[in-house]
């Protein structure tokens, strides 16, 4: 009510400025948010988080290369000198679409009269959630830290385990999904076992631990060009890790995962086989896909919400026959564009002309200077190795926000590059690993379970 009651005495005093809220502090919700900084809107932007989060390095603060504050920064820090913008951090519960207003889980309620949602995407275990417990997927900080613990505290076990018996499990990590977040994973956790942690153990050999991606489809990175998805498994393969495509996960239970009827050990499991859109977009009442994206417009309206934009991994939206990809560059590009959208729209000049994503390439890193990259601007070419690696490095630098985040980004990668050391290696929270105590019988002798790959560390080291 007191919301209505302030657009009232707005428009009685004739000083009338529309009011846009954005939701979500992401690529899509930050860039919509900078847009709007300069129009005569005025701008709250609502987030069950007080930071933005650089989501495509998430997984080296998973493998203990960066830590947390690398790779986020406060979304207040970011807006605060663009006096139109207020932030909120509370989290949006419902939507009142035909009265404009948003509902949030405090208890208030926001009015607007546009509105921008780009609140990301979620794991999508394919109807099996109870799988989520033993194979974490990479979205938050909370996942990275999680999967920083796991892998680093199967070495720490395993060291123990030899102290105590003289011999541990097999240390078999399986990552499930072979696109980017399952290669950069896989790579990265065996490098350091292979090249940061080979002296800092007495009883184990690291570099004996072995990595396995398993992927349902023919291909890994399925969305990239067959050449690219050549080298990448090439590139994989180099640094000691284990491919099986047509894989296609039954079960995930702790200690090991299920391939139809074959059982594979892992020490480890991590999840990088699907996502699903916000659940946001179905409390809109908007149409939605299979994966909860909502249908869209040109104008990245969902049908019959001209004062509605959704932005990011939550908007489908169709280009050249097919849907544009859920990730950083058309999440920014299209908050970019709702902002001025709704600029043309305040100062009544509003274009025909819809989005259109501009796509400049893809790149996904594979582990010490080993990487695929499909560049579109501003040339066309496909590298691999070091070249797409040092290309990669270059661009996540340069879209880091801040200085800071980027000279320290910089100064840790520079660092582990040539001191073969991993600078965040903290564990934190249980000491327990899902299924550790499942490889051993009542004697304390492994069990002979059947594996699909190598138990290497089965004998005494």
């Amino acid at each position: 009510m007191a919301g209505t009651m302030d657009l009232i005495d707005r428009q009685q005093s004739g000083n009338v400025r529309q009011r846009v809220v954005v939701i979500g502090g992401g690529f899509g919700g930050i860039h919509a948010a900078k847009g709007l900084a300069h129009l005569p809107v005025d701008v709250t932007v609502v987030d069950r988080r007080n930071y933005y989060l650089f989501q495509p390095l998430l997984y080296q603060v998973a493998l203990a290369v960066l830590s947390p504050g690398d790779i986020a920064q406060p979304i207040r820090s970011m807006l605060r000198e663009h006096k139109n913008i207020e932030v909120l951090m509370d989290e949006v519960v419902g939507f009142d679409v035909p009265l404009c207003r948003v509902h949030l889980k405090s208890g208030a309620q926001l009015e607007y009269d546009y509105l921008i949602v780009a609140t990301g995407s979620t794991h999508s275990y394919f109807g099996k959630d109870e799988w989520a417990a033993v194979a974490p997927g990479l979205k938050t900080i909370e996942d990275a830290t999680e999967i920083r613990r796991r892998v680093l505290l199967a070495f720490e076990l395993a060291e123990r385990q030899m102290l105590e018996t003289g011999t541990h499990p097999a240390l078999n990590f399986v990552v499930i999904g072979g696109g980017p977040t399952g290669v950069e994973l896989a790579g990265a956790i065996s490098d350091i076992a292979r090249l940061y942690m080979t002296k800092d153990f007495r009883r184990i050999d690291p570099s004996s631990a072995q990595v396995l991606v398993l992927e349902g489809s023919p291909a890994i990175l399925g969305a990239y060009p067959k050449d690219l998805q050549a080298s990448a498994r090439k590139q994989l393969e180099a640094l000691g890790v284990q491919i099986r495509t047509g894989a296609h996960v039954t079960d995930v239970q702790p200690g090991y995962v299920m391939i139809g009827k074959e059982r594979v050990d892992s020490v480890c499991t991590l999840w990088g086989a699907g996502v699903q859109a916000s659940p946001l977009g179905k409390l809109l009442g908007a149409e939605t896909d299979k994966r909860g994206c909502v249908l869209v417009d040109a104008y990245l309206n969902p049908k019959g919400m001209p004062n509605v934009f959704i932005c990011g991994d939550l908007a489908h939206v169709e280009q050249d026959g097919r849907q544009v990809p859920g990730v950083a560059q058309p999440a920014m590009q299209m908050g970019d564009y709702a902002a001025k959208r709704i600029g043309q729209a305040v100062s009544g000049k509003l274009s025909s002309k819809g989005f259109h994503y501009f796509d400049k390439g893809d790149m996904a890193t594979i582990g010490r200077a080993a990487a695929v990259a499909k560049i579109e601007w501003p040339f066309k070419a496909h590298w691999s190795g070091f070249p797409a690696w040092l290309a990669w490095l270059m661009v996540h630098i340069f879209f880091l926000i801040g200085f800071r985040n980027r000279f320290a980004v910089f100064r840790q990668w520079a660092w582990t590059y040539l001191t073969f050391r991993d600078g965040v290696r903290l564990i934190t929270g249980s000491q327990l690993l899902p299924g550790w105590e499942l490889q051993h019988d009542a004697k304390g002798e492994l069990t002979t379970d059947p594996i699909s790959f190598r138990q290497v560390s089965s004998a005494k080291i």
